[in-house]
Parts: C-alpha cells; sequence; structure tokens
C-alpha cells in the first residue's frame, strides 16, 4: 500500500516537548521523516513559541507554517489525584487546546491530521477487553470524567469535520502509557511514574516499607511510549478510514478512531513487586485503600489495528527496564 504521506511534508507535533510527543518525534525521524536534506521539515514550538490556548495565536501560526501533517499530543494530564483536584483545568483546557488545533488545521486545508486520545473515553463498567464500539455506551469513570469528555469531544470533532468536510483526520486512543519524559511529580503522575519514583527514592533511603495508592487489585494495561510512537507514524503512512480495506464497525461503517495498546494487562499489586525487583527493594509494600482504585480493570482490544499490520514490540519486562534507566539518568 502507498504511504498517505511523503517524506517531504511539513509536520507539526502539537507537545513535542512531553512524554507522547517525544516518543513521536522520534519515529518521524526514525523513519526519515522531517529532515530538511529530503525537502521535510519538523515543527515543535515551545508554548512561548506558540500559545495553544489561543486560537488567534494557533491559526497566525499555521498561516506563517504551513504544516501539512498535523499530531495532536499537547494536553493537560495527570493521575487520579491531579484529575479530582482540578477537574475544571482539565476540561477546559483540553477543549480549548484541540479545538484550536483542529480547526486551525481545517481552516488551512492540511493533508492529514492525527488526534491522541485516551482509553479513558470509555464507560468504566463494560465487557474487557474493550473495543471501539464501547464508546458512550455507558457512565464514564468519575476520577477522571472531565479529561476523558474532552477526549470525547475531540474525537468526535475530527469525526465530524471529516464527514462534513472531508477533512483526512484520524484519531488514537493509546492505553497507559510509560516511558522516557513521564511526568514524575509526587500528586501528578501516572502509576507507573509514581511507583518508579517511590520504590527508587525507598531504596536510596533504606526505607522499611512503602505505600502506595488503593488496593492493589485493579488490572491495568501499559504501552511502552516508544511504540505509541511506531503506531502514530504507521497510522499516517497506513491507515484510511474511507479506504475498502479499513476497519469497520459492527454496522459496517468507517471507524475513524482506533485503539492502541499491547492487549495485556497487569494487577497494579504484580506491577509493584515487579518495580521493587528491579531496584532490588526488599522492604514492606502496603496499600492505601482510603486513596481511590479508580476502573477495576482496563484493557484495550486492538485487533482493529493489528489488522492494518501493526503490533507493540516492546514487553512490560524490556520497557520497565529502559524506563527506570531513562529515570536515573534525570538526577
Amino acid at each position: 500500500m502507498k504511504s498517505k504521506i511523503s517524506i517531504n511534508e511539513t509536520f507539526f507535533v502539537a507537545g513535542a516537548s512531553g512524554m507522547a510527543g517525544s516518543a513521536i518525534c522520534r519515529s518521524l525521524r526514525n523513519k526519515g521523516y522531517g529532515c530538511k536534506d529530503k525537502g521535510g521539515k519538523l515543527l515543535t514550538p515551545t508554548r512561548k513559541d506558540l500559545d495553544l490556548l489561543s486560537y488567534e495565536s494557533v491559526i497566525n501560526w499555521f498561516d506563517a507554517n504551513k504544516p501539512t501533517v498535523v499530531i495532536i499530543a499537547a494536553a493537560k494530564v495527570g493521575g487520579i489525584y491531579a484529575n479530582s483536584t482540578f477537574p475544571a483545568d482539565f476540561l477546559l483546557e483540553n477543549i480549548k487546546i484541540q479545538t484550536n488545533i483542529i480547526e486551525a488545521a481545517w481552516k488551512t486545508n492540511v493533508k492529514r491530521l492525527l488526534f491522541l486520545g485516551s482509553s479513558c473515553i470509555y464507560p468504566k463498567n463494560i465487557l474487557e477487553p474493550i473495543n471501539e464500539e464501547f464508546l458512550l455506551s455507558g457512565p464514564l469513570e468519575k476520577t477522571n470524567e472531565q479529561y476523558a469528555i474532552a477526549k470525547i469531544a475531540g474525537i468526535k470533532l475530527c469525526e465530524s469535520l471529516s464527514k462534513q468536510y472531508n477533512l483526512d483526520a484520524i484519531s488514537l486512543m493509546p492505553t497507559n502509557l510509560y516511558g522516557p519524559g513521564d511526568n514524575y511529580d509526587s500528586n501528578n503522575s501516572h502509576v507507573m511514574a509514581a511507583m518508579i519514583k517511590r520504590f527508587s527514592e525507598a531504596k536510596k533511603l533504606s526505607l522499611k516499607s512503602v505505600t502506595c495508592w488503593g488496593s492493589g487489585n485493579p488490572l491495568r494495561e501499559f504501552l511502552y511510549v516508544d511504540d505509541l510512537g511506531d503506531a502514530v507514524v504507521f497510522a499516517l503512512e497506513k491507515w484510511d478510514p474511507k479506504s475498502k480495506s479499513a476497519p469497520l464497525d459492527n454496522h459496517g461503517n468507517p471507524l475513524f478512531y482506533l485503539n492502541v495498546g499491547t492487549g495485556k494487562d497487569i494487577k497494579i499489586e504484580e506491577l509493584a513487586k515487579k518495580i521493587a525487583r528491579y531496584y532490588e527493594y526488599y522492604g514492606q509494600i502496603n496499600w492505601d485503600i482510603k486513596k481511590p482504585d479508580g476502573t477495576k480493570r482496563k484493557v484495550l482490544d486492538v485487533k482493529r489495528l493489528n489488522s492494518l499490520g501493526w503490533q507493540s514490540k516492546t514487553s512490560l519486562d524490556e520497557g520497565l527496564k529502559k524506563t527506570i534507566i531513562s529515570y536515573k539518568n534525570l538526577k
């Protein structure tokens, strides 16, 4: 199949400094995209260069820089604590960021647009593994409801512009990400980063015990971030929702969003033990059951993206080793 993007495209990666954005940039460069010698560009403006919360700033930047392929990895993100504490910020800022970029991309006739959603868009109590059909089929998990609502709005805006105005816009729904560039803030980090930081400090300080949030019973799926980067480039090259070979929903209609993950999950308690072993930490692991667990289990059905020829490559053990090494190098 002929690639839907060429080597001389001008790429704009919104959120290029974040974990997902950085991985996407690495994958683009690894495939030869964004190379000036080949006529390509890779635009990665910082917050100082481009205020994504301002539509005027965004549309002016698009007019001046003329990107042909846009990838939206920019978002306000955080764990259960951050989502619960700042719900208005998560809803308002994410809607502004994604809407400004998507509308500017449409108005300036970009060639392709890819929006990164999240697996939290799906209802909290549904059959596993979760396939794309489950979107909007039930109540959302309360601990990240505002973030999920914003992401759903982004997915539906891309789909609507594709249907009504023929904008070539696609969306990918990654499962829980981890890897180099993650956020290790004590209050705003996700579960994997939070555990890595806790066990690193416990080993360093010779603590007798480590306390983790929740019961340890939930099951979660984790995707190494460079695998997501590869999936983004693959989708830009190979996936056209309107082609005859593209995945369809159960009613035979085109799908404009696909899941990205490993299709495998692990109990949070087992994850904690695994990280402790990497640090050779043999103290006691306690669980603070007063803290919320979130959804009991969440693993994605990734058959549709797999059917196009993409699969994750990095095992959890391999990814953990790379992530822990990158965390050590931060210090």
